[in-house]
């Protein structure tokens, strides 16, 4: 059972999926740094959301911690690098509102160029003022749209059917993907010359903090009005109040800011602009998407297993082809870590078949990680495994080639001077892992927990003698593959047993004649 603090409010429904995995919920609310720190201690996993601030302090605080889950997208909030230096699994639900938080874009959008909340506050104020909050339609007006991922896409996809003209600025989209929107790419600069509304969907980086300043907003056409729904900062205020008052910007539509929670902004004063509390993802739908989505991201975590939104995992995005290798990449990763007798060396991961040009990144960390395991590095996860094997000077590294002649589908490991291949058979209606060839050796065999790797001189009697010593050492022999070399005229056996082989065995078999070499080998 792992202890999970939660410090802000998130579905209850994402709350009970915890209780039900068997996990202890600590909730605690609005904590301070301070009292974050102290109830870090002992938890294995802190859900938050926006307001709590995740500094290093707070990460080298939780020392158990193994995931950080954040129920939302942005991560602002949370020192990610440094989560990764100790190993500590970042996690988002990045898709859980991404609907709520498109819509409520558009609303602002509208609502902004119709006066809809100041013609609401004057009517409740008893006045009656129809002349005096006259907006423009959005029919026909162009809409640049910075950041065209799956929400600034949404949002495309509204203006269209409202009959905007669309273009949009994101270097990390083809033009192909913007055309089939519906969506002209543009540069940043051509976007603020063209633009009638400008909407912002961008995340909140070095690179994207005070994107749109003075200076940008100078190039925008007299009369933009501007949106920003996504992060408080890329917009900066103080200078879109400024393109406000001269005129030039003729109103705006804000949800978030540099600074939350905030009652004080020089755009509060103004009377074209609509400002509401951060509500993006304030819908039924969104929250409780989000606290499910992330209560499963955790759980994952604790597990050990891959975390499809895992933010700092160098894995990119984990297809359904690959999925299923990801046990084999980190068995053959440990298999070889037995051979290299606890000393780590540079790693090559070679895909054949089906497999090759895939998306393997998560394969080839997995069998790192099963390498590092393998070599007594402690605390091994997706996270640190690239950093951890930087520290110990270990380079890793993957190809891929189409041909595989005699498998569908065949990964091959090499470190040192050793290399094991391994595939998934197809057994009946079953899918099972099978060891196929060990250094150069073909072999055919089911890995198990406790398995000896024995190269030996080709010759009889060989076999009776390994069998011999096991069974004198009352270990089981459970299965067993032997590949011979003519050409060196050595053979290779690879056996799993029932338990480990005892040390004094196999130093007994190492100076047996005719063995060459032998290698106990823990999957585990």
């Amino acid at each position: 059972m792992a202890r999970v603090l939660v410090t802000e409010e998130i579905a209850p429904s994402g709350l009970e999926e915890l209780r039900a995995a068997g996990h202890e919920v600590d909730v605690r609310l609005g904590l301070s740094p301070e009292e974050l720190r102290e109830a870090l201690a002992g938890a294995h996993a802190l859900i938050i959301r926006s307001a709590t601030q995740v500094d290093a302090a707070a990460l080298e605080a939780g020392r158990d911690l193994v995931v950080v889950g954040r129920a939302g997208i942005g991560l602002d909030n949370v020192d990610v690098a440094r989560a990764t230096e100790l190993g500590v699994m970042v996690v988002n639900a990045p898709q859980s509102n991404i609907v709520s938080a498109a819509e409520h874009a558009f609303a602002l959008l509208l609502a902004q160029a119709r006066n809809i909340p100041q013609a609401h506050a004057a009517l409740k104020a008893g006045k009656w003022e129809r002349s005096k909050w006259e907006g423009v339609e959005v029919y026909g007006k162009t809409l640049g749209i910075v950041g065209l991922g799956k929400i600034g896409a949404l949002v495309a996809q509204r203006a269209l059917a409202f009959g905007m003209r669309l273009i949009a600025f994101d270097p990390y989209i083809s033009e192909e993907r913007a055309r089939h929107m519906g969506v002209d790419l543009v540069d940043l600069d051509r976007l603020l010359a063209q633009s009638d509304f400008i909407t912002v969907h961008l995340p909140k980086t070095k690179e994207t903090l005070n994107l749109i300043d003075a200076a940008a907003l100078a190039k925008t056409k007299v009369g933009v009005r501007i949106v920003n729904a996504a992060r408080g900062g890329i917009v900066n205020e103080d200078d879109l109040a400024a393109a406000i008052r001269s005129g030039h910007v003729h109103g705006a539509a804000l949800d978030v800011f540099a600074k939350e929670p905030t009652t004080e902004s020089p755009l509060f004063e103004l009377a074209s602009v609509v400002a509401v509390p951060h509500l993006g993802a304030s819908t039924t739908e969104a929250q409780d998407k989000a606290g499910v989505t992330i209560a499963e991201q955790v759980q994952l975590a604790l597990a050990g297993d891959f975390v499809p939104f895992a933010v700092n995992v160098a894995a990119g995005e984990v297809s359904n082809v690959v999925r299923p290798f990801m046990g084999l990449a980190e068995l053959l990763g440990r298999f070889i870590g037995g051979l290299l007798d606890g000393r780590p060396a540079d790693l090559e991961v070679i895909y054949q078949g089906e497999l090759a040009g895939a998306g393997t990144k998560i394969l080839t960390l997995s069998a790192l990680k099963g390498l590092l395991s393998a070599t007594g590095h402690d605390g091994v996860s997706f996270v640190n495994a690239p950093q951890m094997a930087k520290d110990h000077s270990i380079t890793w590294g993957e190809v891929s080639t189409v041909e595989s002649p005699e498998y569908v589908n065949l990964i091959t490991v090499r470190s040192g001077d050793h290399a094991v291949s391994g595939t998934l058979m197809t057994i009946g209606t079953r899918l099972e892992t099978r060891l196929v060839a060990v250094d150069g050796h073909a072999v055919e065999i089911p890995p198990a927990s406790a398995m000896l790797v024995v190269r030996n001189d080709d010759r009889p009697g060989m076999i009776g003698r390994v069998g011999l010593a096991l069974g004198e050492a009352q270990v089981s022999i459970s299965s067993m593959a032997v590949g011979p070399d003519p050409a060196r005229r050595t053979a290779l056996m690879v056996l799993s047993t029932d338990s480990p082989t005892p040390s004094a065995v196999i130093e007994r078999l190492r100076e047996t004649e005719g063995i060459q070499d032998i290698h106990s080998i823990s999957l585990r």
